[in-house]
């Protein structure tokens, strides 16, 4: 079990010999930042995820430095520093194309003399309040994993919080009370689930048991913020293993409330298959290191509820390509109040959808002109998934699929064809029916 933290009075200390972190693995400008605090005379140390990754034999995504340097000491110290954030008051120093986060040690909530910097419902809304020893710092971790301290002095690894053990057993453990910690943020659940889907471990008992009574404090996260989260956990490459432990612990619907309530009707059905769908061609174009762009993947997220909407608004007499416009509107006017989704992702989630609808008008000088659509490639990828996904639009799909395929002379002759055969059901007469 990891040690309480309130309780810590000393660390680990892991010599060198006894990890796998060399100095090797870690980038020039986190050492060159850990060096210059040193000869500054300040502390510094590698912390969170970069030592955990490396840890574990993994290519870390980026170096965060704490130190006990308040963040304009840091500026003074590097000339490419900026200071950053409200709430979190940081540092970013810029090594080239590479950034390296500097924060402050912090100290613990009880230790602030800002009455202000708790909410009523025990969340922190300002995280100012500096710390004045690593061991205060501690408690202002999250996970006992994301809470080990290369130290650059000695090479040595400090871990106050069990976080070696929990690594080597594959447990993702809150440090501290859980409740207490969620309430503090909200967010961390969030960050559980992303932990636990990108690492491969299990939540520990107390800190998956927590998340229930304290799921409904995300609502009062503000939406932009909840936006970096959705990215964190659906453009990190393991967006399918995140959407279905979102679902286990009853967090989706605190995201995307409107598909959420359609699932858990019917977690079988096409539109919550396209979802998960969607979430395994992500993983899989980030394994191969192709492009992922939020607007598909909102277009996916948000897609059930706007199925829903354009069937309502077609019972109302508008044409397929205005339903689905209506109701891409509503959705995201809607979807805003809980995660945001900036303007350039919404109008292009917008036109994915639309094309849809002119997916159908297979004739004529449209089918051509859709070709040339700035969208229709996305459009068309997203046809695809709906007919995986189970969807009655596989016909549709393969239609397009071969015309894409094929030369003028072909396309021209696949277009009479469909005019055809559109010519022959308008002029079907109706049989009357036998008198009885």
């Amino acid at each position: 079990m990891p040690k309480d933290p309130e309780t810590i009075t000393q660390a680990t200390r892991i010599p060198r010999p006894e990890h796998s972190i060399s100095r090797a693995d870690i980038s020039d400008g986190a050492l060159k930042v850990l060096y210059a605090l040193k000869k500054a005379g300040f502390e510094g140390y590698l912390v969170g995820g970069g030592v955990r990754d490396l840890l574990l034999g993994r290519e870390p995504k980026d170096f965060d430095v704490v130190t006990d340097a308040e963040p304009e000491q840091v500026k003074r110290l590097f000339r490419s520093a900026r200071l950053i954030g409200r709430r979190f008051r940081l540092a970013h120093v810029r090594f080239g194309p590479e950034i390296i986060e500097v924060a402050t040690l912090r100290g613990t909530v009880e230790d602030s003399d800002d009455q202000d910097r708790v909410s009523v419902n025990g969340r922190i809304v300002r995280d100012n309040a500096y710390g004045t020893s690593i061991e205060e710092d501690v408690w202002r971790r999250d996970f006992s994993v994301n809470c080990l301290y290369y130290d650059i002095r000695d090479f040595s690894v400090l871990d106050f919080t069990g976080g070696m053990a929990d690594l080597e057993a594959g447990i993702l453990r809150i440090i501290g009370d859980p409740v207490r910690r969620y309430r503090e943020d909200p967010v961390r659940m969030l960050r559980a689930v992303r932990f636990a889907a990108k690492l491969g471990f299990r939540l520990g008992d107390e800190t998956a048991a927590a998340i229930p009574e304290c799921a409904s404090t995300l609502a009062e996260i503000p939406p932009a913020r909840l936006y970096e989260e959705v990215l964190k956990m659906f453009l990190g490459g393991a967006a399918a293993q995140s959407f279905e432990l979102l679902n286990h612990y009853d967090l989706f619907k605190y995201l995307f409330v409107e598909s959420a309530d359609l699932f858990s009707k019917d977690p079988l059905a096409p539109a919550a298959q396209l979802v998960l769908q969607a979430m395994n061609n992500t993983d899989q174009r980030i394994q191969e290191d192709k492009p992922v762009t939020p607007s598909f993947l909102f277009a996916a997220l948000l897609w059930p509820a706007v199925q829903k909407d354009a069937i309502a608004h077609e019972s109302r007499g508008l044409t397929s390509i205005q339903a689905i416009d209506a109701a891409g509107m509503d959705v995201l006017g809607r979807q805003i109040s809980q995660v945001s989704v900036p303007r350039r992702f919404s109008l292009a989630a917008r036109e994915i959808w639309s094309l849809q609808a002119r997916l159908e008008q297979r004739r004529g000088k449209r089918a051509i002109q859709l070709l040339g659509r700035p969208r229709f490639r996305a459009a068309y990828d997203f046809l695809l998934l709906r007919a995986e996904s189970g969807e009655d639009v596989a016909e549709m799909a393969e239609w397009w699929t071969k015309f894409q395929e094929m030369d003028d002379a072909g396309r021209r002759l696949a277009l009479a064809g469909t005019g055809q055969r559109r010519r022959r059901r308008r002029g079907r007469r109706r049989q009357p029916q036998a008198q009885t």
